[in-house]
């Protein structure tokens, strides 16, 4: 590639007049199509200018609400939609063909696509009038969220036939967002983040050319339609230079890659969530300058502003956001477009040496990582090698070993941390919002309804169609799954006639390739491993053996893969079998490995469901005595009722060192087996979902 020549300038031609805003969205959907339906509508009243959809796990793994493992699931992350009366629902009185709707789905996102366009053809739209975006950005889901069900292969495939479907027939539409927002949430710096988002959108585009679906002469036209999803920082500089140079380099591989003439179509478009990694329980209302911060080096840069903007509230790492938490974070971006004068002026950090050097140097290291990338065989093939999974692991290990040593500092974390009290968290179960268990029972009776009302002969030949064309290479699978979407098939036998098909897949965890950490005499490490070593002995065990697992469909395995890191470097033999267990499969395990702690991690909300429901089963099966602690984003009166169930620990992400973590897993072991305390080691605060 050829490098740029003097100070970066961005290749967006500059205007005197006052920019248009960014369409500002908020991440949304939760309890029920219904519910969603009315907050989409409040959120649009408030001024939001375009929809950002959130579907609940069993909606983006492709289970139906009645499977086992959509169990304490159901519209806890997002909206359920289990078929097309859903869709209709979410959407009601809301005109498709005028508003702009991201939906975040990946694995099932032809599915939900399909629906969208049924729904959409109902209300009386012209499809082609269509404007929104599917995610669809399969390959990052095997990296960091999990929400991956096919093998790479056939999911390459999935996503190759809606962009070969839109590009026919929805001409406004944007069939992929290639995300790297998550591989930042993973561990990635921003090197990993430019060059593996750039690597996976070579690989799609290098699907669709060599597919054949789509002629020669519209590459440009596909190039252009591909559209990226970043993750925004608290490290300003950095940040927006991330961003520049994704800039340079996006328009250098469509231009030397794919031969596009058209500067447009080069133009690297780019919605952006900004980060939520950094969010933190201490203090949370320091989380309101970091969004603001983090949403600055997104906009600031006129060359490199971000075309969306979404930001998450204040309260993540509590709970579950309330609507007057959304509508904060829509009038900080409101404020900053209208109120403020920075949509009036060119870019300012055009001309910058320092901003030209960071680029540069991000630009440079980029380029040698998706060199390694290549070497491998591209983005699938280091997905299925692990090395990926393993990157991102190792970088996620460094950045929580500089926070625990102080290095990275974190303020109200491991500095500052003299407070007063918060009048936002007065009330801590009160300061996020509670999905009602009654609203899964309603999706329940809902989704058993519309089975019953169908024409049942229609939906097996709907599904015989979808099996008979996966089958075939050759065929767009858009057609069969639209006609599955009319004749009225679910969710769930949407996917599983696809899973008959292709298979289902599990990624490689990374764990075994991160480095073990080092523990000098005298450190907290070397005293966890020491106390680990010393309970071994008095049990009468060689290891002390720790089962790690993620019950339900949880994906955010980032978290419990540093525990498991960790408790490996303290000396302990880790059992972890990766994501999406059901609690009868954690227990078999337990009971099988002979383990002395059961560590569970559940980030999405499933946790008074699925915890009380593994501690049942390992009563059943004679294997109580076995200490279980939790981990996860879970308020403080769910803790305490867990606690009363017969949870041993909970964490939480106002515990953030991980090494004080495996520490109190070992004193809950000793616990366990009656055996007297060890002496008190120094603790840094720290989290086991970090």
């Amino acid at each position: 590639m050829t490098k740029p020549n003097g100070p970066w300038r961005s290749p967006r031609t500059q205007r005197p007049t006052r920019e248009r805003p960014w369409l500002m969205r908020t991440y949304a959907g939760h309890s029920s199509a219904k519910e969603s339906n009315a907050l989409y509508r409040r959120n649009l009243a408030k001024g939001q200018t375009g929809l950002s959809v959130a579907f609940d796990l069993p909606t983006q793994m492709g289970y139906d609400a009645d499977h086992v493992l959509a169990r304490g699931e159901v519209g806890r992350v997002g909206v359920p939609v289990g078929h097309l009366g859903d869709m209709r629902a979410l959407f009601d009185g809301i005109p498709l063909e005028r508003t702009n709707t991201s939906m975040t789905i990946n694995a099932t996102a032809m599915w939900l696509l399909a629906l969208y366009q049924v729904a959409a053809e109902e209300q009386g739209a012209d499809i082609a009038r269509l404007t929104g975006t599917t995610q669809n950005d399969i390959i990052k889901e095997y990296l960091s969220r999990g929400t991956y069900v096919f093998p790479p292969g056939p999911s390459v495939r999935l996503t190759t036939d809606v962009i070969a479907y839109t590009v026919a027939r929805m001409p406004k539409w944007n069939p992929v967002n290639v995300c790297s927002y998550h591989l930042q949430e993973a561990g990635a710096t921003p090197v990993q983040e430019i060059a593996y988002a750039l690597c996976t959108a070579m690989t799609v585009l290098d699907a669709v050319r060599d597919g054949g679906q789509v002629p020669a002469e519209r590459m440009g036209e596909v190039v252009g339609r591909m559209s990226f999803f970043v993750n925004a920082g608290v490290r300003f500089v950095e940040e927006m230079c991330k961003v520049r140079a994704f800039t340079w380099l996006w328009d250098t591989i469509a231009r030397e890659r794919y031969q596009v003439t058209d500067a447009a179509r080069r133009r690297f478009r780019y919605g952006v969530q900004v980060n939520s990694l950094g969010l933190t329980e201490a203090q949370p209302e320091n989380n309101v300058q970091r969004i603001v911060l983090e949403m600055l080096a997104v906009t600031l840069s006129r060359g490199a502003r971000a075309r969306a903007v979404q930001l998450p509230a204040w309260n993540e790492a509590l709970g579950l956001p309330r609507p007057a938490d959304q509508q904060w974070g829509l009038r900080i971006q409101q404020v900053l477009a209208y109120e403020s004068d920075l949509l009036e002026y060119g870019d300012l950090f055009d001309g910058s040496p320092v901003v030209a050097a960071k680029t540069a140097e991000l630009v440079a290291g980029a380029e040698a990582e998706m060199a390694v990338v290549a070497e491998l065989g591209g983005m699938v093939a280091a997905v299925e090698s692990g090395y990926l999974k393993s990157q991102l692991v190792a970088s996620h290990a460094a950045r929580r070993a500089r926070i625990e040593s102080g290095e990275e500092k974190v303020v109200g974390v491991n500095c500052f941390q003299a407070t007063e009290p918060s009048p936002l968290t007065a009330d801590t179960d009160a300061a996020v919002y509670h999905v009602d268990p009654a609203y899964e029972l309603a999706v329940l009776a809902d989704l058993a309804e519309w089975r019953a009302r169908r024409d049942e002969a229609e939906v097996l030949a709907a599904l015989a169609r979808l099996s008979s064309d996966a089958a075939r290479p050759d065929v767009n699978l858009m057609d069969a799954t639209l006609a599955c979407a009319r004749a009225g098939a679910t969710t769930g036998e949407w996917a599983f006639a696809l899973r008959e098909v292709f298979g289902e897949y599990r990624a490689p965890t990374g764990i075994g390739g991160a480095p073990v950490a080092a523990a000098g005499p005298g450190g907290e490490l070397a005293a966890v491993r020491e106390a680990a070593h010393a309970t071994a002995a008095e049990i009468g065990a060689g290891r002390l053996r720790l089962l790690l697992g993620k019950p339900g469909l949880d994906g955010h395995s980032n978290g419990i893969e540093q525990i498991a890191v960790r408790a490996r470097d303290a000396g302990f033999e880790v059992i972890y079998q990766g994501i999406r267990l059901t609690p009868a499969q954690i227990v078999a395990a337990a009971v099988a490995e002979d383990v002395h702690c059961v560590g569970l991690s559940i980030l999405s909300g499933g946790h008074a469901e699925l915890v009380p429901d593994v501690l049942r089963r390992l009563r059943a099966a004679g294997a109580g005595d076995i200490p279980v602690v939790v981990g996860g984003i879970i308020p403080p009166a769910d803790a305490a009722s867990l606690r009363s169930q017969g949870v041993a620990a909970v964490f939480t992400p106002a515990d953030f060192g991980i090494t004080a973590i495996i520490g109190r897993i070992v004193e809950v072991i000793r616990q366990a087996h009656k055996l007297k305390p060890r002496p008190a080691q120094t603790a840094s605060a720290a989290t086991i979902e970090g």
